[in-house]
């Protein structure tokens, strides 16, 4: 039997790609992933079986669209209308690891205080490149409990420079000589 998840992805590409709009909706899906996250009772109603499957995509559209493509609108439209809401952030991730694959890239989801601007993002993508031997896209995002810094998570591995976690670690470092 086949990953739902792994199938939803490469379906979405594909239709993207046939579109020639992959990158649009890959950062377009990129927003909407950091939307969901940050509402989870948006992402309980997209999974909510209870919900009628219209309703849901209704849900999707009303978010969407004048924001994305009408094509990323259809897209997750029919995903969250095939009942799949409750796996739509591991659809996301996985439809944006494989476009980066695709490209012989990895994703890194980087958040930061403030937004990055292009030369930000391309040393970031350079140093992720060094740390993790590959070459890195960068899609970062605001985020309001980074302080300072930024906070990046390529695949599974996470590079906490915040200015939260220094002072953490900073913390635990005086904890322990005294």
């Amino acid at each position: 039997m086949s990953d739902p998840v792994e199938g939803y992805a490469k379906a979405v590409i594909d239709v993207a790609q046939a579109e020639g709009v992959l990158d649009d909706v890959e950062d377009e899906l990129f927003r909407l992933a950091r939307t969901l996250e940050a509402n989870p009772d948006l992402v309980q109603g997209l999974s909510d079986p209870g919900v009628p499957a219209t309703r849901r995509q209704a849900m999707i559209e009303e978010l969407l669209t004048g924001k994305a493509l009408p094509q990323t609108v259809s897209l997750v439209s029919f995903v969250v209308g095939s009942g799949q809401g409750r796996r739509i952030l591991e659809i996301v991730a996985r439809t944006l690891d494989l476009a980066a694959a695709e490209r012989n890239r990895v994703v890194a989801q980087v958040r930061a205080a403030t937004p990055l601007d292009a030369e930000t993002k391309a040393r970031l993508a350079t140093a992720l490149g060094r740390v993790t031997g590959k070459t890195v896209e960068v899609r970062a995002s605001v985020d309001a409990n980074v302080i300072g810094g930024v906070w990046a998570k390529v695949g599974d591995d996470v590079i906490d420079g915040t200015v939260r976690h220094r002072l953490e670690r900073f913390r635990e470092g005086l904890h322990r000589s005294t």
